[in-house]
């Protein structure tokens, strides 16, 4: 049975629903808390919704509309160079619903998945509510917060699991794996029989190289991507999954059941969004500019492990030198500066008391007046 006990909120969530409230009170939060990207999506998009306005918009196939699954296809032979049948694409009601789908089609209650420790606090809480186990296997800053294959085979001698869940790039710390690094995690993977699953939604958003995908070097483990972040459609809700053969039709009679169909608005929006990665790669750069000046801005102000990250669009820092209780940290922070940050607990419930979260996924403007009103709050 589910320990109850093992589901925590989702701090990042709450941070920004507490400054939302204080906005409906008149005060003016700096969101830095959540990674949504800033703007809206390419005019392409808001094009494609506006022409299912006029004719019936109803549900799709369980898998998705053939059209995307097609595009979405084409696209791991054109970043990729590889080729991926459109049987094996399920196209998701965001990324949420693709793990949803992964853990139960891939794994019997009571299996065990891996997970890193700092990571995304969603992994463990889907996996306590579907009666699965975890394991936590910890990344340290002295190796970039990145996992090796190392670490797996210690963690699996210790306590063996089943699946292994890796994002690259990761959230919060935005660690990148290299290609051999996460060849050599697959290879691993494979060794132990432990099936692997690729958070992938942090693809495009990579400021010291390419993304390398983990259908470069295997296609019997699962790939989850999502339109949310690279393509700016957080509130779209819309996603996507790469199946091993073994697992298409489960995890298609479970989405049949579950969800019946991702929204065909999104769908038709999220087709027109792959034609616009100029664009979004541009946005990209501007990410890539925040991402500077929020590390200097922390640096300044006394964090320690503030460099900028190398993926995605988040800082993992160090707080030890203003308090030992980031949570309680960030709520004065909101409450008395009027910035919003996630508490390193949400990612680590063992040493995440130390470390907040900023996201740089907003604009310039709000990344440096969030650093001012910082300075205000650290240095009265």
């Amino acid at each position: 049975m589910m320990n109850a006990n093992s589901i925590r909120p989702f701090y990042a969530l709450e941070l920004m629903a507490r400054g939302q409230a204080l906005e409906a009170q008149g005060r003016s939060v700096c969101h830095l808390e959540i990674g949504e990207p800033g703007g809206k999506p390419a005019d392409c998009v808001l094009d494609a919704v506006r022409g299912c306005l006029d004719r019936p918009m109803g549900y799709t196939a369980a898998k998705g509309m053939p059209a995307l699954r097609e595009r979405l296809s084409r696209y791991y032979a054109e970043q990729h160079g590889v080729d991926v049948s459109p049987e094996r694409i399920v196209v998701t009601t965001g990324s949420s619903s693709g793990f949803i789908l992964t853990f139960l089609a891939g794994f019997a209650p009571g299996q065990r998945i891996a997970v890193t420790r700092p990571g995304y606090p969603a992994y463990l809480n889907i996996i306590a509510s579907l009666n699965l186990g975890s394991v936590e296997i910890p990344v340290s800053p002295a190796n970039g917060w990145r996992l090796t294959a190392a670490d797996i085979e210690a963690a699996y001698e210790k306590s063996p699991f089943e699946g292994l869940l890796v994002a690259s790039p990761a959230n919060p710390t935005g660690a990148v794996l290299e290609r051999d690094e996460l060849a050599a995690i697959i290879a691993c993977c494979d060794r132990l029989g432990v099936r692997f699953i690729s958070d992938e939604i942090y693809h495009g958003l990579n400021y010291v190289g390419g993304d390398a995908s983990a259908l470069e070097f295997s296609h019997d483990h699962v790939i989850v991507n999502s339109f949310s972040k690279y393509y700016c459609m957080t509130g779209w809700r819309i996603g996507w999954l790469v199946l091993p053969e073994d697992l298409i039709r489960r995890a298609e009679m479970m989405a049949q059941s579950l969800f019946i169909s991702a929204s065909s608005v999104s769908q038709c929006a999220a087709l027109a969004a792959m034609e616009a990665r100029s664009e979004y790669d541009a946005r990209r750069d501007l990410y890539a500019r925040n991402r500077l000046i929020l590390s200097d801005g922390l640096k300044a102000l006394g964090f320690g492990l503030a460099e900028p990250s190398d993926g995605a669009f988040y800082a993992y820092v160090d707080a030890s030198s203003f308090t030992n209780d980031t949570m309680d940290f960030c709520l004065r922070m909101l409450d008395q500066a009027g910035v919003a940050a996630t508490p390193g607990q949400d990612f680590d419930r063992t040493d995440g008391h130390k470390y907040v979260r900023f996201s740089y996924a907003g604009t310039q403007e709000t990344i440096e007046m969030a650093l001012e009103r910082m300075r205000g709050f650290l240095q009265p």
